[in-house]
C-alpha cells in the first residue's frame, strides 16, 4: 500500500480519485491548494504525487520547480490538466515530473500511470542538483539556454571546463525526457552493441575524456562510429583541448574532432556565484531529504559568506563543504562561523604568493595590495567590516581601494 498525495482545487476531482485509489488500498492525501500541497508533502513524505496544474494561489508547474530547486522532489510527481499543451507536458517532465495525465481521466490510464510510478519509484526520483529554477546569473541564464538549443540536436558533443563542475548535471539537460540516460567511463569495459541498445534513443555520458587509457580510448572508438545506428548520442567532458589530448593522452585526431563536433564551454562556479546561495540550500535540503543528517537551514550570513567564497574546486568544493556543514554543524541553523571554519580547513595551503619583486616599485607595490586583500576577503568570508577591522582602513577607503585594485566588494552586513 503507498500514500498518495492528490493536489487539486476541485473537490469533484479530489473525490473521484481519492475513491479509486482507495479502492486500490492506497492511502489518499488530498490537498485543495499548493500551499496544502507543501504542508501534506512536509508532515506526510508521500510515495506518489498527483498534481494539478492549474491552482488558484500557485500553480503546479511552479510549484514543481520549487521542489525541484529545494530538493524536496524526492517522489515521483504526476502532473494533471484538463487545458494542457505538448510545450506544457515537455517542461513538466523536464523538471521532475514522471508522467502527464489529461483530464477528464481514464480509469485504467490513471492505474496503470499509479502503477508504473510507484513501481519505478527510485528511477523517477532526482538524486543530482536540478538546474530548473536556478539563473539569477547572466551565466547560468546563457548556459540553460543553450543546452536547451543543444538538446534538440544530435550530434556528439563534448563540455569544456575546469575539474569539479558536476559535468554530469549539465549533460542530464540534453536527454529528453523519459530517454535512457548513461553515465561513467566504467561502461567503456564493454563497449559492444548491445550497451548501444540500451542507451538506444538516449545520452551516453564520459565524465572526463583526460582519464581514458587506451583500451578504454579504442572502445570508445567502436561505439562512436556506431553511435548513429543505434540512435545514441555521445556527449563527454574533456578539462584539456583537443590538441593536448592527442599529443599526451594519444587520443586518434579523428576520434577527438567527432567527440567535438559541437563544444560548450561551462563556466566555472565563480562565474555564477550568484547562484551560490540556492545551490547551496538545495545540496542542505537534499541530504535532509535522504536523512543524511539532522534538520538544517543556512543562516542569511552564512549563505552570504558561501556566495563570496571564490570556489577554485567548483561545484565539487561546494557539494564537499556543504555536507561537512550539514554534519558538524552543531545547531540547526549554519552560522556564519560554521562557513569559516570548514572552508578554513578544507582551504589548500597553496603556494607562495608571486611578490613581483622584479617589476617597477608601483606594479609590485599594486601586486602586493591585490594578494593582501585578496586573503583578507577570503579569510573574512566576504565581510566588509571584517576586512576593515583587519587592515586598519577606514570603510569609504577600503571601498576605493578594492575597486581600484578590480577587487570584487564583500557584503556590507553581518547576518
Amino acid at each position: 500500500m503507498a500514500q498518495i498525495l492528490v493536489v487539486d482545487d476541485e473537490m469533484g476531482i479530489r473525490e473521484l480519485l481519492s475513491e479509486i485509489l482507495e479502492d486500490e488500498g492506497h492511502a489518499v492525501l488530498l490537498a485543495e491548494s499548493a500551499g496544502a500541497a507543501r504542508s501534506l508533502r512536509e508532515a506526510k513524505r508521500p510515495d506518489l504525487v498527483l498534481l494539478d496544474i492549474w491552482m488558484p494561489d500557485t500553480d503546479g508547474i511552479t510549484l514543481l520547480k520549487e521542489w525541484a530547486s529545494g530538493g524536496q522532489l524526492t517522489m515521483p510527481v504526476v502532473m494533471m490538466s484538463g487545458h494542457g499543451t505538448i510545450e506544457t507536458a515537455v517542461e513538466a517532465t523536464r523538471i521532475g515530473a514522471l508522467d502527464y495525465l489529461e483530464k477528464p481521466i481514464a480509469l485504467q490510464r490513471l492505474l496503470s500511470t499509479v502503477k508504473r510510478a510507484l513501481r519505478n519509484h527510485d528511477l523517477a526520483v532526482p538524486r543530482q542538483l536540478s538546474l530548473t529554477a536556478l539563473g539569477r546569473s547572466t551565466a547560468l541564464v546563457e548556459l540553460r539556454k543553450r543546452l536547451a538549443q543543444l538538446a534538440q540536436a544530435a550530434a556528439p558533443l563534448m563540455m569544456r571546463g575546469e575539474q569539479g563542475m558536476l559535468p554530469e548535471i549539465f549533460a542530464r539537460q540534453l536527454a529528453a525526457p523519459g530517454a535512457p540516460f548513461l553515465a561513467g567511463a566504467e561502461l567503456l569495459a564493454d563497449a559492444s552493441s548491445e550497451l548501444l541498445s540500451r542507451v538506444g534513443g538516449g545520452v551516453l555520458f564520459l565524465p572526463d575524456l583526460s582519464r581514458l587509457q587506451r583500451g578504454e580510448q579504442k572502445n570508445l572508438e567502436f561505439l562512436q562510429a556506431r553511435a548513429d545506428k543505434h540512435r545514441v548520442r555521445i556527449v563527454s567532458f574533456s578539462p584539456l583541448d583537443a590538441k593536448t589530448l592527442v599529443e599526451r593522452h594519444g587520443y586518434d585526431p579523428a576520434l577527438v574532432a567527432r567527440l567535438g563536433e559541437l563544444t560548450l564551454r561551462l563556466p566555472a562556479l565563480r562565474e555564477f556565484a550568484e547562484d551560490v546561495p540556492d545551490l547551496a540550500a538545495q545540496m542542505l535540503a537534499q541530504l535532509v531529504e535522504a536523512r543524511v543528517c539532522p534538520p538544517r537551514r543556512f543562516s542569511v550570513g552564512a549563505l552570504n559568506a558561501l556566495r563570496h567564497h571564490r570556489w577554485p574546486g567548483n561545484l565539487a568544493e561546494l557539494e564537499h563543504a556543504v555536507k561537512n556543514l550539514a554534519l558538524t554543524a552543531l545547531e540547526e541553523e549554519v552560522s556564519v562561523q560554521d562557513v569559516e571554519r570548514v572552508l578554513a580547513a578544507q582551504a589548500p595551503a597553496g603556494p607562495a604568493p608571486d611578490l613581483a619583486l622584479d617589476r617597477p616599485y608601483r606594479e609590485a607595490r599594486e601586486a602586493f595590495e591585490r594578494v593582501y586583500f585578496e586573503n583578507l576577503l577570503a579569510a573574512a568570508s566576504g565581510s566588509m567590516s571584517r576586512v576593515a577591522e583587519r587592515s586598519g582602513l577606514e570603510r569609504t577607503h577600503l571601498y576605493r581601494k578594492l575597486k581600484a585594485l578590480g577587487l570584487p566588494v564583500g557584503r556590507r552586513e553581518e547576518g
